[in-house]
C-alpha cells in the first residue's frame, strides 16, 4: 500500500499532480474570478457547485472572502488600501507571502460585508464550506494518501502551495510589477507570458484590468486564454453563458463625423486609445525633438513618462518632466491634448451630448494644430465605432 490504491508510476504521479492543480486553477479563474467576482459569465448550478466543492477540498477558500478581497483590490488598486499591491507592500512580500497577505484582508469582516455581496449563502456554504473551511483540506490529504500512497503526501503538499504561489504570489505580485502592457490603465497591472497552462489565462492581468467584467482576458492574437477556451466549451455544452466580453472596436473607413457612436467607442476603449496616442503621437513628436535632449538616458526617461499613465508616476518626477517639455512647443502641445482627451472621458457623469460636443471640439483643434501626428490621430479617431456599417 506504499503507492496507494492507484499504484502509479513516477510519471503517473507527475501527471496526476498537474491534473489536480490544473483543475484547481480552472476553478479559481472560471468560478471565483470570472463568475463570482465580476459576473462575466453564468454557470449551471451543478457546475458552479462542483467548482465550489473542489476549491473547498484543495484550497479552503471561502467564496465570499475571496471575492471581497479581489473586488477591493480593483476598487483600491495600488493605493494604501489595496490588499496586495507590490507597489505598496513590495514585490518580495507579495510574491513569497501573498497567501498571508490575502488572509489578513480576508479576516476583516468589514471587507467581506462591503465587497462580498451576491455570493453563495446557502445551508452548505454557512454550515460546511465557510464554518469548516479547513476540513476539506484535511479530507484531501487522506484521499491523496489512500489513492496515491506515501507519495500522495508530496502531491498534497504541491496542491496546497499551488494557488498560494501562482495566484496570490505570481499574479498579485509579478502581475503588478513586471511584464508588458497592452493598455495604459491607472494601475501597474501587466501581462506575463508564457504561463497560460499553469495559471489558466490569469497571466493576462493588464487586459483584465482594462476590461474588468469581460469573461475573455486575451486581446492579441498571440495571447492564449485557457480559461476562455473552457468557458466556450462549457457554453457549447449548455453549462455556461457568457454575459460580458470587451466590446469590439471597429474602424469604419466610411465614417468621418464624430457622433454618439464615436463617443461610446472612445469611452469603451479609452485605455486602448491612450496607449495608441502614446505610440502614434507622443513618440513620433518626441523623436523629432530628440536632438534637444542630451544623453540617451534622459530621452528614455522622458519616453517612458510620456507613454505611461500619470497615476503611476510620482509627483516630483511628473513636475520635473512637465517643466522640461514646456521648453518644446510640439511636445507640450501633444501632452496638453492628451490631458484634455483624458478629461473628456473622465467626465462620464456628464450627459452624452456634452461629451459629444467636447470630443468634436477636441478633434477640430487637433486638426488645426499643425502637428501631423496629432492631426492623423484625430482623423483616425473619427472612424472609431462600436457598430457595424
Amino acid at each position: 500500500m506504499f503507492f496507494g490504491l492507484l499504484n502509479l508510476s513516477g510519471w503517473g504521479y507527475v501527471a496526476i499532480t498537474l491534473l489536480l492543480t490544473h483543475l484547481t486553477i480552472v476553478s479559481v479563474t472560471i468560478y471565483l474570478h470570472r463568475h463570482q467576482a465580476h459576473r462575466g459569465i453564468e454557470l449551471h448550478p451543478w457546475l458552479g457547485h462542483f467548482f465550489r466543492f473542489w476549491l473547498w477540498l484543495t484550497t479552503g477558500i471561502v467564496t465570499k472572502e475571496w471575492v471581497a478581497v479581489h473586488r477591493k483590490h480593483h476598487a483600491k488598486c495600488e493605493g494604501e488600501d489595496d490588499p496586495h499591491s507590490p507597489q505598496i507592500l513590495g514585490i518580495q512580500k507579495v510574491l513569497w507571502q501573498g497567501a498571508q497577505v490575502y488572509r489578513q484582508s480576508a479576516r476583516d469582516i468589514r471587507v467581506s460585508e462591503q465587497y462580498g455581496h451576491a455570493t453563495p449563502d446557502d445551508w452548505i456554504e454557512r454550515h460546511l464550506y465557510t464554518k469548516h473551511s479547513f476540513l476539506g483540506i484535511a479530507l484531501m490529504f487522506f484521499l491523496d494518501l489512500i489513492l496515491l500512497g506515501v507519495p500522495g503526501i508530496l502531491v498534497w503538499g504541491v496542491q496546497m502551495h499551488w494557488i498560494p504561489f501562482f495566484a496570490a504570489g505570481v499574479i498579485n505580485g509579478i502581475g503588478h510589477y513586471w511584464g508588458y502592457r497592452n493598455y495604459e490603465v491607472a494601475d501597474a497591472s501587466t501581462n506575463i507570458l508564457p504561463w497560460g497552462i499553469l495559471i489558466g489565462g490569469e497571466e493576462l492581468h493588464n487586459n483584465h484590468h482594462a476590461y474588468g467584467s469581460s469573461a475573455k482576458f486575451s486581446s492579441k492574437w498571440y495571447e492564449i486564454d485557457l480559461g476562455w477556451m473552457y468557458i466556450c466549451l462549457f457554453q457549447a455544452l449548455g453549462l455556461a453563458r457568457v454575459k460580458k466580453i470587451a466590446p469590439k472596436l471597429l474602424i469604419r473607413n466610411d465614417k468621418q463625423g464624430i457622433d454618439k457612436d464615436t463617443v461610446r467607442a472612445v469611452v469603451a476603449h479609452r485605455f486602448h486609445l491612450i496607449t495608441t496616442y502614446g505610440q502614434k503621437v507622443m513618440l513620433p513628436v518626441l523623436k523629432e525633438e530628440a536632438i534637444h535632449f542630451p544623453g540617451k538616458q534622459l530621452y528614455r526617461q522622458i519616453q517612458s513618462w510620456l507613454t505611461s499613465n500619470e497615476a503611476l508616476i510620482d509627483a516630483k518626477t511628473h513636475l520635473e518632466f512637465q517643466a522640461m517639455i514646456q521648453e518644446h512647443h510640439q511636445l507640450e502641445t501633444v501632452y496638453r491634448f492628451r490631458q484634455q482627451l483624458q478629461e473628456i472621458w473622465s467626465q462620464a457623469w456628464l450627459n452624452q451630448e456634452s461629451i459629444l460636443q467636447a470630443l468634436q471640439e477636441w478633434c477640430h483643434q487637433a486638426e488645426q494644430s499643425g502637428i501631423k501626428a496629432l492631426e492623423d490621430f484625430s482623423l483616425s479617431l473619427r472612424r472609431y465605432s462600436l457598430q457595424k456599417a
